[in-house]
Parts: C-alpha cells; structure tokens; sequence
C-alpha cells in the first residue's frame, strides 16, 4: 500500500470516529508513523486529504451505479448489500459512522470545494438508490408510494438516521432493526404478507 493511500485511510479512520474538526496532521503522522511534512508532500491541506477519502467514496458508487446499467441484478440484493454494509461495519467498529454522513454534520464549518464534495456523495448515492428502486418497482419487487427520487431519498434517511441511533445508543443491533423495517415497507404487499 502507497503512502498516500495509507494517508487516505487514516483519515477516513479519523473522520469517522472524531470528524472533520476533531482531527489534526499531526493525528494522521502518529497513526501512520510519517512527517507532517510528508503528508503536506501528498496532500498541501487538510480539506485536500479530506476531499481525497470522499472522492474515493464516491468513486465506489458511481463505479456501482455503471455496473447495475446492465440490467441483470437484483434490486433487493442490491439494497441488502448496502445495508449489510453499513451493518457489519457498526457491529465490528470498523467504520462506525459513514465519512459523507460525519462531513455532513460539519457542513457548515467545512470548506467550500470539500462541502462541495459531501453533496455530490449525497448525490450520487441518491442517484444509485433511485437507480435499484426503479428497478426493484419495474420488477414488482418493490412498492414505491412516490417517486423512485423521493423513495430514495427517504431510504438514504433511514440508512443515516439508523447510523445515528445505533451511535447514540451504543448499540450496533438497532441499525439492523431500523433498516429492515425501512426494507420492509418496500418490499410489495404481498411479500409482506408472506413474510
């Protein structure tokens, strides 16, 4: 692993567990036993470094959203993948809280370009969610009650908001608990009643 990679790492280690503002170069150079100076070296900012781990988030989801255009996936699949994601993650503490969500709380303090590229996670997320709920509906998987937009902005809400809840309760359980009854309300009536 490069430097600079390792760099991107520890700070979205940091981000995740004390935010934007509750980490310093000097956090970074302990973690992966370097200079400050050569962390300047690869990334002149801190807002550099930081916009370099939401790239690299965004990245995943945009290469995600081209590979569902070829049509053979499965909606629900996709979605339990998503949250299986974030789930794991919570129980272990690998990642407890995503980086965008903890960017995004700090949104008024952050700089512009970085702000920038919080919203354009959101974006894209959102975008990808409304890609496997129009899908999922087509498919008669799901039942959407508005627009696939409006469906999947509400089931990026849940998803953060159970980050949250877990967080604030110190229970990783209740993540699981939150998404799958944010789940169940999609899935078609009649897998409902089955289940």
């Amino acid at each position: 692993m490069t430097t600079q990679q390792k760099l991107i790492d520890s700070a979205r280690h940091l981000i995740q567990t004390r935010g934007y503002n509750g980490f310093s170069y000097a956090d970074v150079a302990e973690e992966v036993q370097v200079r400050k100076a050569s962390i300047h070296h690869h990334f002149p900012a801190k807002a550099d470094l930081a916009r370099a781990v939401v790239e690299e988030s965004r990245a995943l989801i945009v290469a995600q959203t081209r590979s569902l255009d070829g049509g053979g996936f499965d909606p629900e699949e996709q979605l339990r993948f998503y949250t299986g994601y974030w789930e794991r993650c919570i129980a272990d503490a690998s990642a407890p809280f995503c980086v965008a969500g903890m960017l995004a709380s700090e949104l008024p303090t952050l700089p512009a370009d970085l702000a920038e590229n919080v919203r354009a996670h959101f974006r894209d997320l959102s975008n990808w969610l409304e890609t496997v709920l129009t899908k999922g509906a087509q498919l008669g998987l799901f039942e959407l009650h508005g627009s696939a937009r409006l469906e999947a902005e509400s089931f990026m809400s849940i998803v953060y908001g159970a980050m949250l809840t877990a967080r604030a309760y110190g229970e990783p359980k209740v993540f699981a608990e939150i998404v799958e009854s944010g789940l169940r309300k999609l899935l078609r009536r009649t897998e409902r009643v089955a289940s």
